[in-house]
């Protein structure tokens, strides 16, 4: 996701969650350079591109990511939230493996 790109439901919902209560550019900058830098590490992780629209481990992850970004404290970001970062990545594996086995089946 590009910060030029960034929906701005998704930087509201992002400010909300930091209890950023007031507007101005360069808070609005700031914050969606950190969503933009967040979803492009959460898709390394996930293999792909996630979903921060919608609830989920996904949305959670990056505003997390975006919360230790603003504090300085991205150097215990995976070590603290590795648990639902593996959790994304399984979901996302079994989402992809169930359909292909179905096809499997239904095949033979």
């Amino acid at each position: 996701m590009q910060r030029e790109n960034i929906p701005e439901s998704l930087l509201a919902d992002v400010k909300n969650y930091l209890n950023i209560t007031w507007d101005d550019e360069a808070t609005d900058a700031k914050v969606s350079g950190l969503i933009a830098a967040g979803s492009v590490y959460l898709d390394l992780k996930y293999g792909g591109e996630a979903d921060y629209m919608e609830d989920g481990l996904p949305r959670t992850l990056l505003m997390e990511y975006v919360r230790y970004a603003r504090d300085g404290a991205l150097d215990v970001f995976e070590n603290n939230y590795q648990p639902l970062v593996i959790g994304m990545q399984n979901q996302k594996a079994v989402s992809e493996y169930v359909p292909a086995v179905e096809g499997t089946v239904s095949s033979q």
